[in-house]
């Protein structure tokens, strides 16, 4: 299921570019060609993951994703006015769920790879 989510996500970033445009926040350069890095490296993640062999290269890189996704996530927190369409209390429970995401990848890395 993590792997299907974000290949899903991955295709979401080409598919429907502007809401992740809108979040990058604004001390980060180029936000369309790092919502178009970070597509790429959800898809191909998350097809990875998919893969027994390659679960953990993955799972670690999907952790490094959403460590550095993060600052998004706080930027859309700390500055409610800019996203009037999502409740305020949406945007903090994103925090902690950034966290259990980041389990659930870590859980990959625990396990042995099927052969």
């Amino acid at each position: 299921m993590l792997g299907l989510l974000f290949v899903a996500g991955g295709i979401n970033h080409f598919a429907n570019p502007d809401p992740y445009v809108a979040i990058m926040p604004p001390y980060l350069p180029a936000p369309l060609t790092l919502v178009y890095v970070s597509g790429v490296a959800e898809l191909a993640l998350g097809v990875l993951l998919l893969i027994p062999r390659f679960q953990r290269f993955a799972a670690w890189g999907l952790i490094a994703l959403l460590i550095a996704v993060f600052p998004a996530n706080i930027h859309m927190a700390l500055h409610p006015e800019l996203f009037p369409q999502i409740p305020p209390v949406a945007l903090w429970i994103r925090l902690p769920l950034q966290g259990v995401l980041i389990a659930w990848a870590y859980w990959f890395t625990r396990r042995d790879p099927i052969p």
